[in-house]
């Protein structure tokens, strides 16, 4: 999942309707200069703000919707997952294991699965995602592990979060609502092969 694309994700459905790992917070991760036009960026902080208010009436945090979705299929991970307004308040989590990705609907009030999962082959998916994937397997960190240690730093709740290679690193980012803003927690995961060899 790319930045852009976490961003897009939130502002778009605000408008329609001890691990090893080091964490670098970032305020107010959209704004007018970020957007180009001040009224591109004034729309943007009005969703933003539709978004908070419906997020803080949720009952089911982020990090339990990823507990639900992980335990639709043994032994899987969750890719990513993001806070939506789509008529009822939803997270969209996507979840990855024995060579499948698997996108389930959690209702953010009820806990449910509200849709249809879809279901597709790690065969089938471009080059960017199945890459992500594939990252995934070699960080020693869970996402639930990364949303965990940035509700702790940005003091507030996850919105979204995914694994983002950036500059040839890869990082967890995690969106959080803290206070009347959001903001944007990236943590450098261990990998699997560092973990193992400081255990020795």
């Amino acid at each position: 999942m790319s930045k852009k694309r976490l961003f897009a994700i939130i502002v778009l459905s605000a408008t329609f309707a001890a691990t090893g790992a080091r964490a670098d917070v970032t305020h107010s991760p959209l704004d007018a200069a970020n957007s180009g036009v001040a009224a591109q960026g004034d729309a943007d902080e009005a969703a933003i703000r539709r978004l908070l208010e419906q997020f803080r009436t949720i009952k089911i945090p982020l990090s339990r919707a990823i507990a639900i979705a992980e335990h639709l299929h043994d032994g899987s991970r969750t890719a990513d997952v993001s806070f939506e307004m789509s008529g009822p308040a939803i997270y969209r989590v996507r979840t990855v294991g024995n060579e499948r990705l698997w996108e389930n609907v959690i209702d953010a009030n009820t806990g449910s699965v509200t849709e249809k999962e879809i279901s597709s082959s790690l065969k089938e998916l471009d080059r960017d995602d199945l890459g992500k994937i594939v990252a995934l397997k070699l960080v020693g960190q869970n996402l639930s592990d990364a949303v965990r240690i940035a509700e702790k730093a940005a003091a507030g709740n996850a919105v979204a979060g995914g694994l983002m290679k950036q500059d040839g690193k890869l990082n967890f980012v995690v969106v959080i609502a803290s206070g009347d803003r959001l903001r944007e927690v990236m943590l450098e995961p261990p990998r699997v092969g560092r973990e193992k060899s400081a255990r020795h």
